[in-house]
């Protein structure tokens, strides 16, 4: 959470005369500052997981993000069509947490805008924080006593903060929360019946693609971007990996079948 210590980082690498940079944004706009330096190194960036804004980025390698928000976004919607709704955001300085928003919002605005679900809170966790989300739901529930039906948290770590508020008011589990990251404190929770669902993102997939894209970029070869997307300066040659919903009925499948986590520990009493 430091993006002058990124900077600094980055500015190291390329003096160690690197031929690629893989780069997680902390700051996605002052990052194009480092695409900068790089480039005028003669070194090619990938910008990971998360678009680095209004640069010349070589390639963006993440999942398809809008994909992210409209899976939460149609699950929430389909299991409570209507009722008051807390909407939160992820963090403001991170891209990806306006392209989950926009997905989210194309199922819940419709239903906003006709009236069958009301918006009682609409705001961005700073930094992700699991303990800015706890702090936001505690005020939305306070302000409407309680009378809340469904939760938009943006990933796993901040549904874990709003799950914490209902918990004290011993809501837990009656209203549901989304999520993403399939954190294995989410799948335990999923388990347990308090967080509705989560995003399944396999990382271990997403490294490969990085290290396979690095190594080709290197030798001059094309990576096989498969999309664009604009980060305010240029379109993007982007690789996106697919996102799929996890809830009760498919976490042994998706989360334990594959391998990303054990058996013993998801399912811990």
């Amino acid at each position: 959470n430091d993006a002058a210590k990124q900077d600094a980082q980055c500015e190291n690498l390329i003096a160690q005369g690197i031929k690629i940079l893989i780069l997680a944004p902390h700051d996605a706009k002052s990052a194009a500052a480092i695409v900068d330096k790089a480039h005028k190194a003669g070194i090619k960036v990938i910008s990971y997981d998360r678009l680095i804004m209004g640069a010349d980025v070589d390639l963006y390698l993440s999942f398809d993000n809008v994909k992210v928000g409209e899976l939460q976004g149609e699950y929430i919607t389909k299991l409570v069509p209507k009722g008051k709704y807390v909407v939160l955001a992820g963090s403001p300085t991170d891209n990806n947490a306006t392209l989950f928003k926009q997905g989210a919002m194309k199922f819940i605005k419709p239903l906003a805008d006709k009236g069958d679900i009301k918006i009682v809170m609409e705001q961005a966790v700073k930094d992700w924080q699991p303990s800015e989300a706890m702090k936001l739901m505690e005020n939305a529930l306070t302000s409407n006593n309680n009378d809340i039906q469904a939760v938009l948290a943006p990933n796993d770590g901040t549904a874990g903060g709003v799950i914490q508020a209902l918990a004290a008011q011993k809501l837990d589990g009656k209203i549901p929360v989304t999520g993403q990251d399939s954190e294995l404190q989410a799948a335990q929770r999923i388990v347990q019946g308090t967080q509705t669902m989560t995003i399944f993102k396999d990382t271990r997939e997403l490294g490969k693609a990085a290290i396979e894209a690095a190594i080709k970029m290197a030798k001059g070869e094309p990576v096989g971007a498969n999309d664009m997307v604009n980060n305010d300066k240029i379109n993007v040659p982007s690789l996106l990996l697919t996102p799929v919903a996890v809830d009760k009925s498919n976490i042994d499948k998706v989360l334990i079948e594959s391998g990303y986590l054990k058996k013993e520990d998801v399912y811990k009493k």
